[in-house]
């Protein structure tokens, strides 16, 4: 146990790990802090300017669209829907999958989702605004908790009386760190996208397991009234377990949570023991001081005791941290199958690249691109896959040289944090490159392939390392007392800055057509760019510049077979099925799982009059997916062109078991039997189906049709008008209800019924035939 810092000129001073004395440290701290040209402000003043200019930055993206991924985590998650109980969230992944299932991106988030549909709920519905002010705000509160984490790195271990863990210091180093944190564009992504709200929500917990992780190393600190924490003998377990227990929940949110046992083990190391870590390994040599050893007697004795007890402590709690990631990390692994996901090539070309020596240069080449878009986020894309960042293949390739810039840069801050005695600076340079390390470790590809090549909402957490680093270089150049005033305005000049590139890059995060034109200029050699731009011109009716970027997508990935797919859907639909059908059959050469190709492949050679071919196209996509509703639905359309018309009503029935609100097959049922004169069975599906799709016009008038073929005409008659209560301008309804009273000898009425279809639908030649045929049977002139 060391002795508490007394006021006074003449008590002993508590030694540091460097042999200076604790109260000419804080001197020291004290004006490294002041030579920054930042305003010192309280921490409730700091606090309210970071999550303003937080705010401000992506203030614009509040009333964006749902965009890019958005639609498959959002609009198409089952998940966020009421009726799916909160327990499969549990049991599904990020997209709304089994985890079980061999498409399955193994991405287990169920925190995240639960959100999810906590906004859902709130709102009613799924309305955008909602989601994006929550991933606004939660942005905001991160930033103002990285004001306190980098108060703990920059301080000197000071304990706060009040509060029991270390004080609010630093205020300038701190302020600006947070501030660069809150502006830095790299963070669009992850607050202006809705699936980024999985970082955030990852990094508000992360913050909240290291600050509790620093409390349990306080606690003795506290209890004694000691004025530093330094070297602990002891800690508070159940505040540790409440760090793990923040840990496990931050990792239910993004996988990138395990990594803040890595940043609590560090800043234990570094900052609270201030172990020299090359001294302690004995690749250097230190100067012994007070602190590691004395000459003899008692005192040696009693420092010998004291240093094994810290360093018991030290183990005991590095043991606490082992255990607990290791425990998440098995439950993390067995909940996901115990399998890692299957990407396929163009989701990360770098790590199918063959060779371990060219494969590591890529990895390389890309923690380059990556350190890059941290010091120049100019340079940004909604993705960066296929092709955008081409392989290397060989060292001749000058790329080759960004590789090795990086590693210089790296080695240099490296040897700069570990060279020589270990000082204060040091060791918030060597926290500063660990928070950048440390949490980008799971997309290094080093652990596991992962499903990208670059992306920015990954470098969330990593940017507060590289703000670090950057305020230290900051407070380097200030200390030097040369032109104060420029490094001034470099500062107003750098925040301002990325304060106008957020909110530009927000604003083209607001609607899906403007991110993808922007990510065009970008990455023009990205396929999957140019087929999301075709994507949304398709969906939007601009089928001719769909077709266009469709053809670019496939010129730059040969092997795209969602890009193949989505252009045979569309030359089907204008009639040119020989290229439709030549495009699918790459699709599923190139990808034989492909369920949705071997579908459309089938619709397609039904078309062509290939039964055969599209049958056994059919079946394939059945065996793929064995749930697929849609293909026993075009399979029961087969059937129907063949005649077969038992097999027909039993794929419709398939597709309604395993999708009971699919309307087309139903409506194909009830069609198929009423023309079959199977009456009873026609009406005993028509009201099996009500139940199913709710009040639905068509399927009364459905009804209608098969109770007025079987003579029960006043049964039709309140069906026709309970689908014209509905839609009362169905001109369809009007119109075969006057049919109806024209057989049921209604003349009047069906007259009426006849007008009002035709002022609905004046071209319709069926009205208009037989409103010519009333009138010859009531004897009056044809109007």
């Amino acid at each position: 146990m060391y002795n508490r810092v007394h006021q006074n000129g003449s008590s002993p001073h508590l030694k540091g790990a460097n042999g200076h004395a604790h109260s000419q440290d804080v001197e020291s701290h004290r004006s490294w802090d002041d030579v920054l040209p930042v305003p010192k402000l309280s921490v409730t003043s700091a606090s309210v300017v970071v999550f303003i200019l937080a705010g401000i930055c992506f203030v614009n993206s509040y009333d964006g669209d749902f965009v890019f991924d958005d639609s498959e985590a959002i609009l198409n998650n089952k998940d966020l829907q009421t009726d799916v109980p909160v327990t499969d969230l549990f049991f599904h992944d990020f997209w709304g999958k089994k985890l079980t299932s061999k498409t399955s991106h193994k991405s287990y988030r169920p925190l995240t989702v639960l959100t999810y549909r906590w906004s859902h709920s709130l709102a009613g519905g799924l309305f955008p605004q909602g989601f994006h002010i929550v991933n606004i705000l939660l942005h905001s509160v991160v930033s103002v908790l990285m004001l306190s984490v980098f108060s703990t790195l920059f301080s000197k271990c000071t304990v706060s009386k009040e509060t029991g863990t270390l004080a609010f210091s630093s205020p300038r180093a701190s302020l600006l760190c947070a501030i660069l944190f809150a502006v830095h564009p790299i963070h669009t992504e992850s607050v202006a996208g809705v699936v980024g709200r999985a970082d955030l929500l990852c990094a508000l917990l992360f913050i909240l397991s290291f600050k509790f992780y620093v409390k349990a190393c306080c606690s003795q600190a506290a209890e004694n009234g000691d004025s530093v924490l330094y070297r602990p003998t002891s800690f508070s377990l159940p505040t540790m377990l409440c760090s793990l227990a923040l840990c496990g929940m931050s990792v239910l949110c993004k996988e990138t949570g395990i990594t803040v046992i890595g940043i609590c083990s560090a800043f234990d190391i570094i900052m609270i023991c201030r172990v020299d870590l090359l001294a302690a390994v004995g690749l250097k040599k230190v100067p012994k001081t007070l602190d590691n050893g004395h000459s003899n007697g008692s005192n040696s004795a009693s420092g010998h005791r004291q240093e094994t007890a810290w360093v018991n402590s030290l183990v005991k709690r590095q043991l606490v941290l082992l255990v607990g990631g290791l425990s998440i990390l098995v439950t993390r692994w067995r909940i996901m199958g115990s399998t890692t996901p299957t990407f396929q090539v163009f989701d990360n070309p770098h790590s199918f690249v063959n060779g371990t020596l060219t494969r590591v240069l890529n990895y390389n080449y890309l923690y380059s691109i990556n350190s890059y878009l941290l010091v120049n986020p100019w340079w940004l894309c909604f993705d960066w896959s296929m092709g955008c960042i081409p392989v290397i293949q060989s060292l001749a390739d000058p790329r080759v040289l960004a590789v090795i810039v990086f590693w210089l840069v790296l080695g240099g801050l490296l040897f700069t944090a570990l060279n020589g005695a270990m000082d204060h600076e040091k060791r918030c340079l060597s926290m500063g490159l660990a928070l950048i390390v440390v949490p980008f470790l799971p997309a290094t590809n080093l652990l596991f392939r992962v499903g990208f090549v670059i992306a920015e909402r990954v470098l969330y957490l990593s940017t507060a390392g590289y703000c670090v680093v950057i305020v230290l270089g900051i407070q380097r150049l200030a200390s030097t007392g040369t032109f104060p005033q420029v490094v001034k305005y470099i500062l107003v000049f750098l925040v301002a800055i990325f304060t106008v590139r957020c909110i530009h890059r927000s604003y083209k995060w607001r609607k899906e057509m403007s991110l993808f034109v922007a990510g065009v200029n970008v990455c023009p050699l990205n396929a999957k760019v140019h087929y999301n731009i075709a994507k949304l011109n398709g969906d939007q009716g601009n089928v001719e510049y769909a077709i266009e970027k469709y053809r670019d997508a496939i010129s730059l990935n040969h092997e795209y077979d969602q890009a193949m797919n989505n252009l045979a859907n569309i030359l089907k639909d204008r009639g040119q099925l020989h290229e439709a059908e030549e495009l699918l059959l790459k699709a599923v050469h190139i990808r034989d799982e492909f369920a949705a190709a071997w579908m459309n492949l089938g619709i397609v050679q039904a078309n062509l009059q290939k039964n055969d071919l599209a049958e056994k196209s059919y079946f394939r996509a059945l065996l793929h997916r064995r749930k697929y509703p849609d293909c026993y639905y075009n399979l029961g359309n087969l059937y129907l062109d063949q005649k077969r018309h038992k097999e027909a009503i039993q794929a419709w029935r398939n597709a309604t078991l395993q999708k009971p609100a699919h309307f087309n097959a139903w409506n194909n049922m009830v069609i198929l039997l009423d023309n079959l004169n199977q009456v009873d069975q026609a009406e005993a599906v028509a009201k099996e189906s009500l139940k199913y799709i709710g009040q639905d016009a068509q399927m009364y008038i459905n009804l209608a049709n098969v109770m007025g073929k079987a003579d029960r005409y006043k049964e039709s008659e309140q069906y026709f008008l309970r689908a014209i209560k509905i839609d009362p301008n169905f001109a369809k309804a009007h119109s075969n209800l006057g049919v109806l009273y024209h057989r049921w000898d209604k003349y009047e009425l069906a007259e009426k019924s006849y007008k009002r279809a035709l002022q609905l639908e004046p071209n319709s030649l069926n009205t208009q035939d037989n409103l010519k045929m009333l009138y010859r049977k009531m004897g009056k002139a044809t109007r």
